[in-house]
């Protein structure tokens, strides 16, 4: 039986997210031994060279021009900014809620996505479930420490770069996820989406004072690995939006932060506590509320 090319765009964003959540953990080790610029550098280098090899050199032609520099600047915006509001934290905690607020871009690809008529829904489900599930996330990331806005409030004015960095972060992925399906026409320039963000973070890494790279076996598998894990993910991603429903994976890439924190656990061999499992369960409801909402475009 034949799969639907609608079904095969689910199942790629699904992968994709999949790829995503078991890249946490080693995008935070090479970091440390590669640096917070070059990390990424290397990263965004193997990943690109790995889908151009498999997927080969795409002519520029059969593009459309609002794809290439619309999409193109949003992608390579996004990663520079993730990348360093990241770098930009003052502690681990810190990182931990820049990280939050970058997982705004589910709900904001949903509404962008509903606003753009890409995806119809009934917003009185929508609604709750976006904010049930930002809150799940919030409760996932906040772990056992004390989480309150006002602390937020003033973290972010002790590091006001980071987390608008973070924010602008969020907007600028939903902002990819709805005008790539718009303009994509189902063809991708991932491959060169990747390279472009290689060579700015090259800029930036030659150009800046940074740490020095501490190379070694274990953190050159790591780089090859995680490689491929992003060079499938963002592939996987861009073929699900397309082709897809953007409205089912936005709602599933909810699942990110928790499926990240489930596996850093594991790596590190922590056992969650219960305000980790009802974060999950926060997420899970909200999540399939925001599907729901999909489902039913009638009832506003």
């Amino acid at each position: 039986m034949s799969t639907s090319p609608a079904r095969a765009g689910n199942v790629g964003g699904v992968l994709a997210i999949l790829l995503w959540s078991a890249t946490v953990g080693l995008f935070r080790s090479i970091g440390e031994a590669l640096g917070p610029v070059g990390g990424p550098a290397v990263i965004f280098t193997i990943s690109g060279m790995l889908v151009v090899l498999f997927a080969g050199i795409p002519s520029i032609r059969t593009f459309d021009r609002r794809y290439l520099l619309v999409s193109g600047i949003l992608f390579v915006a996004y990663e520079i900014s993730l990348a360093l509001s990241i770098g930009y934290a003052h502690d681990r905690s810190q990182a931990m809620e820049v990280g939050m607020i970058n997982y705004l871009w589910p709900s904001l690809t949903m509404l962008f996505a509903v606003l753009l008529r890409q995806q119809s829904a009934s917003i009185r489900l929508l609604a709750p479930g976006i904010t049930l599930a930002f809150l799940g996330i919030v409760w996932v990331m906040k772990g056992n420490d004390a989480f309150s806005v006002a602390r937020l409030a003033e973290n972010f004015a002790d590091n006001p770069l980071a987390y608008a960095l973070a924010f602008l972060a969020a907007f600028l992925w939903a902002a990819y996820s709805v005008l790539s399906r718009r303009y994509g026409n189902g063809k991708s320039a991932v491959g060169l989406f990747l390279l472009a963000t290689a060579g700015v973070l090259w800029l930036r890494y030659f150009q800046s004072d940074q740490p020095p790279m501490h190379v070694s076996l274990p953190a050159a598998v790591q780089v090859m690995v995680l490689g491929a894990f992003t060079a499938t993910a963002y592939s996987a991603w861009n073929f699900g939006i397309q082709r897809g429903s953007i409205g089912l994976l936005a709602a599933l890439s909810y699942f990110t932060p928790v499926l990240s924190s489930c596996l850093s656990s594991l790596w590190l061999g922590v056992t969650p506590s219960w305000t980790f499992w009802l974060g999950v369960a926060m997420v899970t409801a909200g999540s399939l509320m925001s599907w729901a909402a999909t489902r039913l475009p009638g009832r506003r």
